[in-house]
């Protein structure tokens, strides 16, 4: 597999084009030699130097992000953004990207991913954003507490953790948008959820959701986000018979 292939492969199989007016960010191939080969790609949550120096040492030909270089305007080619473009041209890596797409997918997505392992079942599209919906609801099999979800989710106070507590003790229906979506637990209070997970807590919807009586469980952006580009990694392993590996960079934010 060559990078064209593999920039073919994300697009069909992420529907890249399904986002093009709702995703300012430049979902796809950012950077790269289409014609080189891949023997390995690495998988991580955000492009930054660090990500890019641990992908070298990895023998990665190709990076795949959540959160990419662009986000819909120019930017000059200087400071960091350029020691970062520049790490990537001298070590001949290409940069993929897939930021909502990498959300809302049905299968491969932060949100599945988190609906999959909390077992909840009834799974419907949830949370609108620019009129796509992105994240999943549905309902577990077992009523299961905040730390029984938390715990199921690799959340911890440690890598950014923080809980509104005032819905009740036992959670049954369940609404999930991952990263920087506390204002959607208004949606999630529409459809009668118990809890709301996302990743950023928000002063705002501190009484809102104490008044409303819901919980909103936030484990931290990117803590939320880890799913998607671990759930494509192995998807890209077992599909197209590249080795992939996820490096793990935490910010506890």
């Amino acid at each position: 597999m060559n990078i064209r292939e593999l920039e073919d492969y994300i697009s069909k199989r992420l529907h890249l084009p399904d986002f093009a007016k709702s995703d300012i960010s430049l979902n796809g191939l950012q950077v790269g030699r289409r014609e080189k080969e891949i023997r390995k790609v690495v998988t991580a949550v955000d492009a930054s130097l660090e990500t890019f120096r641990k992908a070298h040492e990895k023998g990665a030909d190709a990076l795949f992000v959540h959160h990419g270089l662009f986000w819909g305007k120019p930017l000059a080619v200087r400071d960091e953004h350029y020691e970062r473009i520049a790490f990537l041209l001298k070590n001949d890596i290409a940069l993929f990207a897939a930021h909502l797409p990498l959300d809302a997918h049905s299968e491969l997505g932060n949100n599945a991913t988190m609906a999959s392992i909390l077992g909840l079942t009834g799974i419907e599209p949830f949370g609108e954003y620019h009129g796509i919906d992105i994240g999943f609801s549905g309902s577990g099999k077992n009523p299961l507490s905040i730390d029984e979800i938390a715990g199921k989710l690799g959340f911890s106070e440690e890598r950014g953790l923080h809980v509104l507590p005032f819905g009740p003790e036992k959670i049954t229906r369940v609404a999930i948008v991952s990263g920087g979506a506390a204002q959607e637990v208004q949606q999630a209070i529409e459809i009668g959820a118990d809890a709301y997970i996302t990743g950023e807590a928000s002063h705002t919807m501190y009484s809102f959701c104490k008044e409303r009586k819901i919980t909103m469980i936030c484990g931290g952006h990117y803590q939320s986000e880890v799913f998607g580009v671990q759930s494509f990694a192995e998807a890209l392993q077992s599909e197209c018979a590249v080795k992939t590996e996820f490096i793990d960079i935490p910010t506890s934010l």
